[in-house]
């Protein structure tokens, strides 16, 4: 293994945060091998992912030392170095950066027109050969993009490790929730066998959610090439070449040495059992979960403020119209009813309990698209 530190653009003198990455096994592109890719606590509030990383390095560490990692595998365990760093009167703020307000899971720049036209000369009928064109045009592309924020150079930092991999996982968590996914559904046989090493109750599939996060950057490259270059008439073989997930590991306080061993355990069997390490392939566990469209995934509000009380612990399968929560008013003694809009599995649900009107309390999955445009929360 060995370390690289990436200095960020500095945003005052005096200053300079940097990202590291953890590298392993041979340089996917001389070797022609697989490559994956694994960040932790892009929203660097998010803990788990981070914890889970450490658990990972340690057996990645192990099988790096037995000379088992055949693949290209980098580790970033802690992908946000200025939201780590962001409090305010104790109050971690990892979600946004302060200066601009911007998520740090959107708006990762999009490269594809650029690089389509570029190397259009360069593709034929070999798949394999297209993907390797794309991959080293896509990369040389993110890396020479200019930047003029410490915000832009992290981004634009993670993208040039991560675009030109087969295997990106990204390590989220949720307030309270069930294990679960986010992907494109164009990843989704891919990752169906990921969803069922790491236990995932439910995936969420969309096709360009909106905004650009990070997992999507990386991912929706491949269809809409393959989109662009049908529209001409050119009729290029271009696979779905990444399999990109955000990873949700259950909620915020779920930070455990017994859950995050387990998860590293389950990454390590997925990536053994896609060929980046050596040994005998484990056996596919059976799924516990399915997968669902983003745009039924409904998100229940309430309506006016007060104290917040749930009635359904998260894992519950509820029904449309069932009582989930309580909003009441402390003045007025008033008790308002939060109802499930669809019937769907009650997967994620907020810590806080004082709700402020028109904020978001939970998540119900159902199997239906009834939602449409940007499908992702702020």
């Amino acid at each position: 293994m060995h370390t690289v530190r990436h200095p960020l653009l500095s945003p005052a003198p005096g200053t300079q945060r940097e990202l590291v990455s953890l590298h392993y096994g041979p340089d996917a592109q001389s070797s022609g091998g697989q490559k994956a890719y694994i960040q932790a606590s892009l929203h660097a509030d998010e803990l788990p992912g981070m914890l889970v990383a450490h658990h990972l390095r340690r057996l990645l560490d192990e099988l790096d030392a037995a000379g088992q990692i055949s693949g290209e595998i980098i580790l970033v365990p802690m992908a946000n170095p200025i939201g780590l760093s962001q409090f305010v009167m104790h109050g971690h703020q990892g979600r946004f950066e302060l200066t601009t307000g911007e998520n740090f899971n959107r708006h990762y720049p999009d490269q594809i027109a650029n690089v389509a036209q570029a190397v259009e000369s360069e593709l034929g009928l070999d798949a394999a050969a297209n993907v390797a064109v794309l991959r080293r045009a896509l990369k040389s592309a993110v890396l020479s993009s200019p930047v003029e924020t410490e915000l832009q150079s992290q981004r634009r930092t993670l993208l040039g490790l991560s675009c030109d991999a087969d295997i990106v996982l990204d390590l989220h968590c949720d307030a309270q929730a069930l294990m679960h996914l986010y992907t494109e559904t164009p990843c989704w046989p891919d990752c169906e066998p990921l969803a069922r090493f790491l236990r995932s109750r439910v995936a969420l599939l969309a096709q360009d959610s909106g905004d650009n996060p990070f997992d999507e950057a990386c991912s929706q490259v491949w269809w809409k090439w393959d989109r662009h270059f049908n529209a001409q008439g050119l009729r290029f073989p271009i696979p779905q070449a990444c399999l990109s997930v955000t990873v949700e590991l259950r909620g915020a306080v779920d930070v455990t040495h017994e859950l995050a061993a387990a998860d590293a355990q389950h990454i390590v069997d997925f990536l053994r059992w896609r060929g980046l390490i050596a040994g005998d392939k484990p056996a596919l566990p059976d799924p516990v979960g399915d997968a669902r469209p983003l745009a039924g995934s409904m998100p229940i509000k309430a309506p006016v403020a007060g104290v917040l009380t749930f009635l359904k612990e998260v894992g519950a399968e509820v029904q449309a119209g069932e009582v989930l929560a309580q909003v009441i008013d402390p003045v007025t003694a008033e008790v308002t009813e939060l109802k499930s809009p669809v019937e769907g599995l009650f997967f994620a649900r907020d810590f806080v309990r004082f709700a402020s009107a028109g904020m978001r309390i939970a998540k119900v999955a159902g199997r239906e698209a009834l939602r449409t445009g940007k499908l992702l929360g702020a």
